[in-house]
């Protein structure tokens, strides 16, 4: 058997494989994966980079599956490596197994990413691409010489968030970008010709790519546009592999089955999987099984893999004694922990607004956390992550020692690849937006919970208090939203979504705190266009670190309790004075994370919001934000109509958000 027939029996192994997980789960995607084999085995069994001893070896290789329904290529492909058992494989799709029907990050096993929504999956590769240049530019290329891998398919390049990726791993040249775009043709219920017609290599050079047009199930043109893109320079490369869809299937009356649309996205079924099985060389009775020859191909890379290995981390020892502190540093970035940030120092400017707040913090974040990397969707000068780019410059395809990622008018893009960068490691990002816009952006922040990634989301403009811009970009019930998530428990028992609202300046600055100390999930800090009041004097802030806490001036023996987040507690603390007038008790209490609250004991939530108590919320979006807190006894004054265009002051008059109309409300609800 020669080199290329031992290779086309590899992937024929993994069509095998992938075809009769399928087939035993009665469910899933055969023909992509069958499609996709030759390359998977090539690039698996030759090229990728990993330590078999150490999975999460900083100098791998990445590997980002992006059409997450082609999992049974994945795991097959990670079963010939040792990763996965053939039982695993057998349990494709069933309760508690490790092979679930889209892959979920596992880095002990080999996956680097959750995939699943189209499109995402090759733009975290960009965003790990991008990480792994600012890394070697403050490290070194002795331990950032790595490459990052990306599989994408015809749908992936369908969804627009491909013409993020596309633009910005052109713009930034980010040659350690290897694409595969597995190109059958054929979709879940048409054809490709049916809904695009576009010459894609012509767009990705356009953008700046180095492309290649190969057949992708060649494994000899596979190698030679795999040793190519590992030399070049100046371009991430996109490999356009034609390949066939469900390739080597057969149907009932053993006629060709394959670039059919039935194999898309159903098992084969009968005598057509019995005919595919044989027509690949496996055993219908027993088709779980690795050949021989193959066996011995991959442990054949496992030992190339031990040598490799040695020397990349003999290279990397020499590195760390020659460069104490960085090697220092570079431990410290990528052991997860949260990093040592000083606020001591930092006097917010009273009466601010929290935006401004947030932009002091990020000028302290800029100076003390080398590894931050901050994004904004053109927008910098107006989310205030600007603060942050004072104190840096922004990183450009020439100079990645910048720590500012200017992502243009591309929001999901942008949270797609600051995900990317954490995925790969070794960084911390943080990505600034219009609150109204969270919007373009919810499917990665969904990824990013599911995923537990830290990633720090910045919207601003967080009200209807955006005044004259009118409602197309004042949020109404996007906090709603984002709160549904923050109610979502990830599987370790976490909050799958960390918001924070703050107040005022003060408040703010101790939630960037509490967002940075969040490694486990990601953080949202939601923040006001307009100035606010400082609460009042004596306000403990650290107590927001409790979720909700108690304002300082609050009445010992209250009667109603005046309850809000961000600016409307300001609004409270005016309207708490009128009522105090006719000697009514009043306790004003903040919760800028009504998530975190409810994870305080249960004697702690009862301090601040006794049960019985009488409570009165004010929401500048929908009353659903609070009537969880509120509860039965109380009342919630919000929005239940889109904004409108007018000076935000003027707003505040005509929607009722005055202190005078919290009097009224908290009058007539006694």
């Amino acid at each position: 058997m020669n080199s290329k027939q031992l290779m086309t029996r590899a992937a024929d192994n993994i069509r095998i494989l992938a075809a009769s997980m399928v087939e035993k789960a009665n469910s899933g995607h055969p023909g992509g994966a069958m499609g996709g084999a030759d390359f998977i085995n090539v690039l698996f069994s030759e090229f990728l980079v990993y330590d078999p001893k150490d999975p999460q070896w900083t100098g791998r290789d990445r590997f980002f599956l992006d059409p997450g329904h082609m999992s049974p290529m994945l795991y097959s492909a990670l079963c010939l490596q040792g990763k996965f058992t053939l039982e695993d494989l057998k349990q494709f799709r069933q309760w508690g197994s490790v092979t679930p029907g889209h892959p979920e990050r596992d880095l002990a096993r080999g996956i680097e990413n959750t995939s699943g929504p189209l499109g995402q999956g090759h733009v975290f590769g960009a965003g790990a691409a991008v990480a792994e240049k600012f890394l070697e530019a403050r490290l070194g290329k002795e331990v950032m010489q790595h490459k990052i891998y990306a599989y994408i398919s015809d749908g992936g390049v369908e969804e627009e968030i491909s013409q993020g990726a596309g633009r910005l791993a052109g713009l930034l040249k980010l040659n350690n970008l290897i694409m595969f775009y597995d190109s059958n043709g054929i979709q879940l219920s048409t054809e490709c010709k049916d809904v695009m017609k576009e010459d894609t290599a012509a767009k990705y050079k356009a953008w700046g790519w180095n492309v290649v047009t190969i057949n992708g199930n060649d494994p000899d043109e596979i190698r030679k546009a795999l040793q190519d893109a590992q030399q070049e320079k100046e371009k991430p490369t996109l490999i356009i592999g034609k390949t066939i869809m469900g390739k080597g299937a057969l149907k009932e009356d053993g006629s060709s089955f394959e670039n059919s649309i039935k194999t898309h996205g159903a098992p084969f079924g009968g005598q057509s999987y019995v005919n595919t099985i044989k027509n690949l060389g496996g055993d219908p009775e027993n088709p779980f099984q690795i050949f021989p020859e193959v066996q011995e191909l991959y442990a054949k890379r496992q030992e190339e893999l031990v040598k490799i290995v040695a020397e990349r981390r003999a290279q990397e020892a020499a590195w760390a004694k020659a460069n104490p502190e960085k090697a220092a540093l570079k431990d410290e970035w990528f052991s997860g922990k949260a990093p040592a940030i000083d606020f001591s120092q930092l006097v917010q400017k009273e009466g601010s607004a929290t935006r401004a707040a947030s932009a002091a913090c990020l000028s302290v974040l800029a100076e003390q956390v080398p590894n931050m990397i901050c994004a904004s969707a053109d927008l910098s000068n107006s989310d205030k992550t600007d603060g942050f780019l004072k104190k840096t410059h922004a990183l450009t395809a020439d100079d990645f020692s910048g720590a500012f990622f200017q992502a243009g008018v591309a929001e999901l893009t942008m949270a797609c690849m600051c995900i990317g960068m954490m995925l790969h490691g070794g960084v911390v990002s943080a990505c600034g937006t219009f609150f109204v816009f969270s919007d373009y952006m919810k499917p990665a922040v969904r990824m990013a919970a599911l995923m537990e990634v830290p990633v720090k989301f910045i919207w601003t403009h967080d009200a209807f208090r955006v005044g004259e811009d009118g409602p197309t970009h004042e949020p109404v019930e996007q906090e709603a939203q984002i709160r549904l998530m923050e109610k979502l428990k990830n599987h370790h028992g976490r909050n799958s979504v960390l918001v924070f609202r703050p107040a005022d300046a003060d408040e703010t600055t101790v939630c960037w705190r509490l967002a940075m100390e969040n490694v486990s999930t990601p953080t949202a800090l939601i923040l006001s266009r307009q100035n606010i009041t400082k609460l009042p004097e004596g306000t403990n802030y650290e107590a927001a670190a409790r979720g909700a806490y108690i304002v300082a001036g609050s009445d010992p023996d209250f009667d109603v309790i005046l309850l809000a987040s961000g600016s409307e507690v300001s609004t409270l603390v005016a309207g708490a004075e009128l009522l105090r007038k006719d000697g009514i008790g009043v306790r004003v209490v903040s919760v800028p994370s009504e998530g975190l609250f409810r994870s305080q004991d249960a004697d702690y939530q009862e301090a601040v919001l006794p049960k019985g108590a009488k409570i009165f919320g004010l929401t500048a979006g929908l009353p659903v934000n609070l009537e969880g807190l509120v509860g039965a006894n109380g009342k919630v004054f919000g929005l239940e109509s889109f904004g409108f265009s007018a000076p935000y002051k003027v707003l505040d008059e005509k929607l009722g958000f005055t202190a005078e109309n919290v009097y009224n409300q908290v009058k007539a609800m006694l």
